[in-house]
């Protein structure tokens, strides 16, 4: 006896399911491997946390906007701890962590040197449009990042976080432009 009843197949995480008819193939489980772009995802993550953190730990002393000191040391507390999940991730896996000083010209998003010193030294309403500015690039930057682990990464933890990352900074890009 054949079944016509249909198949729900749940999609990777911020996907929605597919209905999957009798004769319809059933797609492969999504593999519990890491496969090279989780691993470059989560080490480029963590580089790119780092700089949203430096660049949240100076808004306390140099921004004018309370709302935006606030809204800095939400980014600080969020990455912080972000930065140790993924650590602990990539020594479980047996995975390199990243370099404390790891090239990120090509990450997108990345400040650059001279942006990093100027938001050194800006002050005031001047630091509070850099940050605004630098901050809401930086976001859309590791949205690119997530995005493209979604497409091409397997690992379903890290699956998972770019989904996370997606999720949140979208919406923190939305107050930081209501800031600018």
């Amino acid at each position: 006896m054949t079944s016509t009843a249909p198949v729900i197949v749940p999609g990777k995480p911020g996907e929605p399911a597919k209905t999957l008819g009798p004769g319809d193939p059933i797609p492969a489980i999504p593999s519990p491997t890491v496969n090279a772009t989780d691993v470059r995802y989560v080490q480029d993550m963590i580089v790119h946390h780092r700089q949203a953190l430096e660049m949240a730990s100076l808004a306390p002393d140099r921004a004018k906007s309370t709302r935006l000191k606030s809204l800095a040391d939400r980014i600080y507390d969020a990455q912080g701890p972000e930065i140790k999940v993924m650590t602990t991730w990539l020594q479980t896996e047996g995975l390199p962590e990243p370099d404390h000083h790891a090239d990120h010209a090509t990450m997108p998003g990345m400040a650059t040197q001279s942006q990093m010193t100027s938001l050194r030294t800006a002050t005031g309403s001047d630091f509070d449009h850099l940050f605004l500015t630098l901050m809401i690039a930086h976001h859309q930057g590791a949205i690119t990042m997530a995005e493209n682990q979604m497409i091409n990464g397997s690992h379903e933890q890290v699956l998972r976080w770019a989904n996370d990352v997606i999720a949140e900074q979208s919406a923190e890009i939305r107050r930081l432009q209501e800031m600018l």
